[in-house]
């Protein structure tokens, strides 16, 4: 990944180290956000439970303050989608305001109001009524999800219930050189940033787009919201997992999650990736979902 460092203020970042936490440090996101500020000349802290440069786990208070100590930003995300974690949300900021944390930087999503009041949606609002100030970040569906989640091809089929509604996908490069650019700079306080592909797809044009990368054809299967209710329940999905995904992924079948959405533009000055490029560059993880 390019370094996205404005010209006019490299000389400062490299005299100045500053320290940012991410919870969520081994995800998508995360590890990648790692590695742009680390080439930035800027201290990484990775919380984990295990496996991480400090402790932390949401479900222990007591781990927060060792986290946070020593830190100016931080960037957050959730344990999952499945159940209330605002309370814990809620404690982690003001911990945070008390170590002298002077951003927080939240990872949500794009269309947390398909599903009104539910875990996503009450997290922002703990972030936006928190004592530090802070800016959300709401990507579409990340166009990894076919290489690492929920839309890799099985047999050469890519499942969805989504009939034929398109998607603009969003590169995760793309989040994190944001989230890196808001961290760094510190900008972009109290704003919410929507992000997006620079254009709306159906699942038929992304498999098409994805057989020229994967060296073999793959194909999109439609499946009813029914069905995919059962493969989840029969996997043991937490219901409230079901509840996001099911709201999430009914956002693109009626058609009102294709919008797009420029915040990569505005925060980068560089259009967002297109998709056909994200495959391109994942030819070998295409190849590989055989």
């Amino acid at each position: 990944m390019e370094d996205v460092c404005p010209a006019n203020t490299a000389g400062t970042e490299r005299q100045l180290v500053t320290t940012f936490l991410i919870i969520g440090g081994t995800g998508k996101v995360g590890s990648r956000l790692a590695d742009l500020l680390r080439g930035r000349n800027h201290a990484v802290r990775i919380a984990s439970r295990s496996g991480g440069d400090v402790r932390f786990d949401w479900h222990d208070p007591h781990s927060y303050g060792p986290a946070l100590a020593g830190v100016d930003g931080v960037f957050i995300v959730g344990p999952g989608s499945a159940t209330d974690w605002s309370d814990d949300l809620t404690r982690l900021l003001g911990v945070a305001a008390g170590q002298g944390v002077t951003h927080a930087v939240f990872l949500s999503a794009r269309g947390v109001e398909f599903l009104p009041d539910g875990a996503v949606d009450r997290a922002e609002k703990a972030v936006t009524s928190g004592p530090v100030p802070w800016t959300i970040i709401r990507p579409t569906h990340f166009a990894q999800n076919f290489t690492e989640a929920m839309f890799v091809p099985v047999d050469d089929i890519i499942v969805a219930p989504v009939a034929d509604g398109a998607e603009p996908f969003v590169d995760v490069d793309d989040i994190a050189a944001v989230a890196a650019e808001v961290l760094v700079t510190g900008t972009w306080t109290g704003e919410i940033i929507e992000l997006s592909g620079p254009e709306a797809l159906t699942f038929d044009q992304a498999a098409a787009i994805l057989s020229v990368y994967a060296g073999r054809v793959l194909v999109f299967e439609d499946e009813s919201a029914d069905d995919h209710v059962r493969r989840l329940r029969a996997a043991t999905t937490p219901e409230g997992y079901i509840a996001w995904r099911m709201a999430m992924l009914g956002g693109i079948r009626r058609g009102v999650d294709a919008y797009l959405s420029d915040g990569v533009q505005r925060v980068l000055g560089r259009p967002a990736a297109a998709f056909a490029d994200w495959a391109a560059r994942e030819a070998t993880a295409l190849a590989a979902t055989a």
